[in-house]
């Protein structure tokens, strides 16, 4: 199948925005004008992540100031919502909006979660997460029954919600990420978008063979996407410097948190970004592992830290190598979130699709 391309949308927005001085003025407005350009470029959507606001308020605001094109990927927690309160909040969400609803599962991290009450260690996490979303998904595919689980206990799950009609079937996608043994098996069982952050092409490959094995042993296939930043700018030279800039204007303190933050995540996939061990090098291009892939992102931000950096055509070229793995699906992202959409539509984009 052809490629898909997401954008990501969050309200922490700027150049450096992991840097009070980084970050820019955001208001409702910039964020639906940030969707409304999203939609323009040709994106299909944007991931919403968990970030300073909370996913469901942000993606009604920009589900109603965009048109259909525009497919907000919503990051949940599972747990967090009772699962039948979270399926009439989806199907309100798609039936007033034309079935446009996705949704990112998150499982967070143990310590994380335990500010909301929630104390699952890290292979419990993903038991609750396979009982919890097999479970979102028959509510949101319309169905009506009793569950007796580990985590659940329902009685005529489903009845309240009979009178509001599934947009989408057979329920509403869920994509998702697992680097552990757990998680992959979670997805494999699971989900519809297998999601991974990038890393070299070659590790990529072993983890995503893995993948297809778990599925296939359930009887299922799995789309593939990918989540990564991007740094691309006319020449390599020039995409370098910019990365050494983010080098220049990061604090102190921002290092020792991400660090930090290193010491207690118990999460595989995060593990598997940090592959620089923490150094911070004198140069950002000291830290490339394959042509063009930078793991430095991670020494600034949670979350997705490997960046592809270069000229487009090598930003291009490093995309068509995910894609030759089978990724069908890219979730881009680049700092300002909003000059860097119209960067990518304009120059990326293009050359990828007709490489594709």
């Amino acid at each position: 199948m052809a490629s898909e391309f997401l954008w990501y949308i969050i309200p922490r927005e700027g150049a450096y925005p992991w840097e009070p001085e980084g970050r820019r003025p955001v208001d409702l407005g910039y964020l639906q004008q940030l969707a409304g350009t999203v939609e323009r470029l040709g994106y299909s959507g944007a991931l919403l992540a968990t970030d300073l606001y909370d996913v469901w308020p942000l993606g009604s605001a920009l589900a109603a100031s965009t048109g259909p094109g525009f497919k907000p990927l919503l990051a949940v927690h599972p747990g967090l919502i009772a699962p039948t309160l979270l399926a009439k909040m989806a199907l309100t969400f798609d039936t007033l909006f034309g079935g446009r609803l996705r949704f990112n599962v998150v499982n967070g991290s143990t310590a994380s979660l335990r500010e909301f009450g929630l104390h699952v260690e890290h292979d419990e996490r993903y038991a609750l997460s396979a009982e919890y979303w097999s479970i979102v998904k028959r509510l949101t595919s319309g169905e009506v029954f009793d569950h007796h689980g580990r985590f659940y206990d329902l009685r005529n799950a489903g009845a309240s919600l009979r009178e509001l009609t599934p947009v989408q079937e057979p329920h509403i996608p869920l994509w998702f990420g697992g680097s552990s043994p757990a998680g992959i098996e979670m997805a494999a069982e699971h989900v519809d978008v297998y999601l991974t952050w990038a890393e070299p092409p070659h590790l990529l490959k072993e983890k995503l063979d893995r993948v297809r094995e778990r599925a296939a042993a359930h009887g299922r296939t799995l789309r593939i996407g990918l989540r990564v930043h991007l740094i691309v700018r006319d020449t390599e030279d020039a995409a370098w410097a910019a990365a050494d800039r983010l080098l220049d204007v990061t604090s102190e303190a921002t290092y020792a948190r991400q660090l930090g933050v290193k010491a207690t995540e118990d999460g595989v996939g995060w593990q598997r970004q940090f592959r620089h061990g923490g150094r911070v090098p004198a140069h950002a291009r000291d830290l490339e592992e394959h042509p063009n892939i930078w793991p430095g992102m991670s020494l600034f931000r949670p979350g997705p830290g490997t960046a592809v950096v270069g000229s487009t055509a090598q930003v291009v070229e490093r995309l068509a190598e995910y894609q030759a793995l089978g990724v069908d699906t890219f979730i881009l992202s680049g700092n300002p979130l909003l000059e860097e959409a119209y960067r990518v539509a304009e120059t990326v984009l293009p050359a990828l699709r007709d490489h594709g």
